[in-house]
């Protein structure tokens, strides 16, 4: 069957960046994937990126790249779609070095799709912020794609639905075209802000919603904490002015609910691994995926401080992981708060 589309380009072949570059090879005669290290490369070439998604076969027309000679050897033209799947620390470094290149894409009119879901927890920046400063010209092509969706489950061909936030909505439309297979599916959203805070604060209830389970609690109590969170949730999404509607949809409630509960989740084992009593340093250090929620309760915990809200979930992972509080402690004193109505 002939594919609708000649060439994308996807940099970072991370667990998700590889997975969303499979769901294009079902569109696209070639997906040129940028990878950075010689073992991931090696691991693509022979059929399956076995460094992060053992066990599951790569498309044949996914090709890897370790260098740019290498991703101009498939040709410099064709491309019709641009693919970030760094995490949101890795985004001002990878596109300042390579800033002519990336200018040169979206002059032609190549939209970008970013897969980040944090906050730089530095200058308490998105990922919207930091493409928009690097390339303020060309706001109109930036994407950004959220929502309930293990890497693992979408290399399995299991439904899928994402959330796509952009500016342009005939950007935004096309884009969801590219994307589109039998089992994966983007609705898209002008809620740029509402997007990324739900797929950037999700991460930091995960490793609460881990540390949680690692301590004994059970269901009632994760039901609890996710309900408590989205309120949370809210609070930030009022400061950037993103619709609370977003909050309750695939990029805020679905993919809080998937990571919170999925044992697939990175956030909710490292939180697991907390509850074990080893220091988050240890665990990072010990494995190669990046956590995202372990910065991202830094940025979230000083947003809440800059702009006085309340979330006092927020607070309490932010105290275990970086004044070594006690978890059960911080548990316990949450349930000492005094009691008010639900909505206040």
């Amino acid at each position: 069957m002939a594919k609708k589309y000649k060439k994308a380009l996807v940099v970072g072949a991370g667990a998700f960046g590889t997975s969303i570059a499979t769901v294009l090879a079902a569109n696209f005669e070639s997906v040129v994937l940028k990878v950075r290290s010689k073992d991931v490369f090696d691991a693509i070439k022979s059929g399956e990126n076995s460094v992060y998604l053992p066990g599951l076969p790569i498309p044949d027309n996914l090709k890897p790249a370790l260098s740019w000679e290498e991703v101009d050897s498939y040709g410099k033209e064709d491309y019709e779609l641009l693919v970030s799947g760094l995490p949101t620390a890795g985004i001002s470094k990878f596109y300042n070095d390579n800033k002519d290149r990336f200018e040169e894409y979206l002059a032609q009119g190549i939209p970008l799709v970013s897969l980040s879901k944090g906050i730089d927890p530095d200058t308490l920046e998105m990922a919207d912020d930091l493409f928009f400063d690097l390339f303020p010209k060309h706001r109109e092509y930036f994407t950004f794609l959220s929502g309930p969706s293990f890497a693992k489950e979408i290399m399995m061909e299991q439904i899928t639905l994402a959330t796509l936030a952009g500016r342009n909505r005939k950007i935004v439309k096309e884009v969801m075209l590219m994307l589109e297979a039998p089992y994966f599916k983007c609705l898209g959203s002008y809620d740029v802000k509402g997007v990324l805070l739900g797929g950037a604060l999700k991460n930091v209830i995960a490793i609460a919603g881990g540390v949680i389970e690692g301590l004994g609690y059970n269901h009632n109590t994760r039901a609890a904490m996710i309900t408590r969170a989205i309120a949370e949730m809210l609070r930030f999404g009022r400061v950037f002015n993103a619709r609370p509607e977003t909050f309750y949809g695939l990029s805020g409630m679905g993919d809080l609910i998937l990571t919170t509960t999925g044992g697939l989740s990175r956030n909710k084992n490292f939180g697991m691994e907390l509850a074990k009593g080893r220091s988050p340093e240890e665990i990072i250090e010990s494995q190669r995926t990046v956590v995202e929620g372990y910065k991202t309760a830094k940025a979230a915990y000083h947003l809440a401080e800059r702009y006085e809200i309340r979330a006092r979930i927020f607070e309490g992972v932010y105290k275990v992981l970086y004044e070594g509080a006690n978890a059960r402690a911080v548990i316990e004193g949450m349930m000492k708060v005094p009691s008010k109505f639900e909505l206040e």
